[in-house]
């Protein structure tokens, strides 16, 4: 079968795995478990993993970024302003104009703040920034940070690190079928099963960290989550049968012959 790339901001990837950096015991782990994943994108929370002072343990020794591409990002920003600052410093350090914002709401629960996170598009993308956004399952407000530029919509399937899966099917799928940029589900996948079930639907890729970070066995999970992935792309494209109501055998009731 003819391989179909991702596309997002005119960059063309192989997977449509993208896994995050953090959470994980040690970082020779977390690019064992990221070159298992087979992603060709991974997060890096610019406030949190060190890309910068070289007396410590850098992200680029375990993980080359000529090889796999770095995605900024704003985990821990409660504001537009602390967002946009965090992504401009990720841009004078490494020239990084694809980015992922995520505005956050509270601590608790992680959801986004999504006047925030309208508000932050709007100046990354006048800034000349390629934004993938964190965002809610509201089909409405998906529509209007792709009207503000965003280059790829990233709806929550639930909150951030409970690995609880996906809570809200249609309005994920509503998403999916009116969205002209790639939508990449993030945030709650727990098991292969779920990531499977997320490309199912028609999504461009699936964005996870927790489930394989915090799993017993992360290069075990991280390698299931990529299978999960492609089977699910696969069968998406494939196109499922139609469902009914009542039985059809699977084997054919003429032409039988009747030899005694």
């Amino acid at each position: 079968m003819k391989s179909e790339k991702l596309i997002i901001a005119k960059q063309k990837f192989n997977s449509r795995l993208i896994v995050g950096t953090g959470k994980y015991r040690n970082m020779a782990e977390c690019a064992k478990a990221i070159k298992l994943s087979g992603a060709e994108i991974v997060t890096v929370a610019v406030r949190r993993v060190n890309i910068t002072d070289k007396k410590k343990p850098l992200l680029m020794d375990y993980i080359d970024p000529k090889k796999i591409t770095y995605l900024p990002n704003t985990a821990g920003c409660f504001n537009s302003e602390e967002a946009l600052r965090t992504l401009r410093l990720a841009r004078e350090i490494g020239g990084w104009k694809l980015v992922k914002l995520e505005v956050l709401g509270d601590k608790k629960n992680l959801f986004p703040d999504m006047i925030e996170t309208l508000k932050s598009t709007e100046v990354l993308t006048k800034e000349g920034f390629k934004v993938m956004v964190y965002c809610s399952d509201d089909p409405l407000l998906a529509k209007k940070l792709e009207d503000n530029g965003a280059s790829a919509i990233m709806p929550l399937a639930s909150p951030i690190g409970s690995g609880l899966g996906l809570q809200n099917k249609v309005n994920i799928s509503l998403i999916i079928k009116q969205s002209k940029v790639p939508v990449i589900v993030d945030a709650g996948i727990g098991t292969p099963s779920e990531a499977v079930k997320a490309m199912e639907l028609g999504a461009a890729g699936v964005l996870l960290n927790t489930a394989v970070a915090q799993s017993k066995n992360p290069e075990s999970m991280a390698y299931a989550m990529n299978l999960g992935v492609k089977s699910g792309r696969l069968g998406y494209l494939a196109g499922r049968m139609q469902k009914k109501y009542y039985a059809t055998p699977s084997s054919p009731s003429t032409q039988i012959s009747q030899t005694y």
